[in-house]
């Protein structure tokens, strides 16, 4: 047979579309380099340990796709607020004042509309992860100067969004689980944990430029007969009581911690001893105004124990000391405050 084709058989091929085959050329290489991108994206996220800095992967990533000023996540009930911005000197207290004002005053009910914001465009989004707690829901802001984000930017914006909710996710779990290892689930207090890694690091600020410290031990008076009289849900609405009083009156810059049971320490940085004893005095007075009943007559205190520190202790003999002194004053009377002699 001959395989020739005949001059009648070449008329019946279809002719190549050109422009069309540039069409599709152009989809495959556009297909191609999104693929290339959002790989990118995943590998920059996966690297990622905390929320912060996944916000900040992802605000380099996007940057040469969609050019911005500022990048913010915070959470609904604006326990979480993340905040990552290139710009620098008055344009950068500008932009960070805008996004907080945009979050005060819109509170994430817009859903991807861009707005003129000042100098700014603002687009918000609200990402929803299926957890039902207002901590782990919240919204995304991109904030730029001059120019709204344009219909290309919102639909790279929409699919890198998609990428971005697992991850996220995954961080806002993984800062829950991180959380709750360094608090006291009961009174929402500092625990050991967050003790053991603090007081090394305010022990070498204090000898480093000869800043006082002071630490007190403390104890509360009478606790185990609400727990025998009363039962353990008494005691530890006690222990409750006991913490948010405490907290309300100690500086942001001390480190208020339950150590266990009815033990609580409080390490009072830039506080000598004469300064430690007078908020001492205040907090015995704080935990016998809440006239707790011990269920025996007796009325729930505290006991505490001050020893500021020198650069010629230990850190375990300076703790020791503290117990110590502590001790004495549950022997000499209890609801009362002891200070080591110097």
């Amino acid at each position: 047979m001959n395989a020739a084709i005949s001059l009648s058989d070449r008329e019946t091929v279809e002719p190549i579309n050109l422009d069309h085959l540039m069409v599709e050329l152009d989809r495959y290489r556009r297909q191609s380099e999104w693929l290339r991108q959002v790989n990118e994206l995943h590998a920059r996220l996966a690297g990622a340990t905390d929320l912060q800095d996944m916000i900040e992967a992802f605000s380099v990533w996007l940057m040469p796709l969609v050019g911005h000023d500022l990048i913010a996540y915070r959470s609904l009930d604006r326990s979480r607020v993340h905040i990552i911005c290139s710009c620098h000197g008055p344009e950068r207290r500008l932009a960070m004042q805008t996004a907080e004002d945009v979050f005060e005053k819109i509170d994430c009910q817009m859903d991807g509309t861009c707005c003129e914001w000042g100098p700014f465009f603002v687009q918000q989004w609200q990402m929803s992860f299926g957890i039902d707690t207002a901590a782990n829901e919240g919204c995304l802001m991109l904030l730029r100067r001059g120019t709204c984000i344009e219909t290309g930017e919102a639909q790279i914006l929409r699919d890198a969004l998609e990428i971005l909710g697992e991850p996220l996710q995954r961080a806002l779990m993984y800062e829950d689980l991180f959380a709750q290892a360094r608090r006291d689930m009961l009174t929402g207090l500092d625990n050991r944990r967050v003790f053991e890694e603090r007081v090394g690091p305010l022990l070498e600020t204090a000898r480093r430029y000869g800043r006082p410290i002071t630490v007190a031990s403390m104890d509360l008076d009478h606790f185990k007969q609400i727990n025998d009289t009363l039962g353990h849900a008494a005691g530890d609405s006690a222990l409750q009581m006991v913490a948010k009083a405490l907290t309300g009156m100690v500086r942001n810059s001390d480190l208020l911690v339950r150590m266990g049971g009815d033990e609580f320490v409080l390490l009072l940085p830039d506080t000598d001893l004469d300064a430690a004893r007078l908020l001492a005095e205040r907090l015995c007075g704080a935990i016998d105004t809440l006239d707790i009943n011990a269920g025996d007559g007796s009325r729930l205190g505290v006991s505490i124990g001050l020893v500021q520190w020198n650069p010629e202790m230990s850190k375990d003999e300076w703790l020791q000391r503290a117990d110590e002194v502590l001790y004495q004053a549950k022997k000499t009377g209890r609801c009362k405050v002891c200070v080591e002699e110097r």
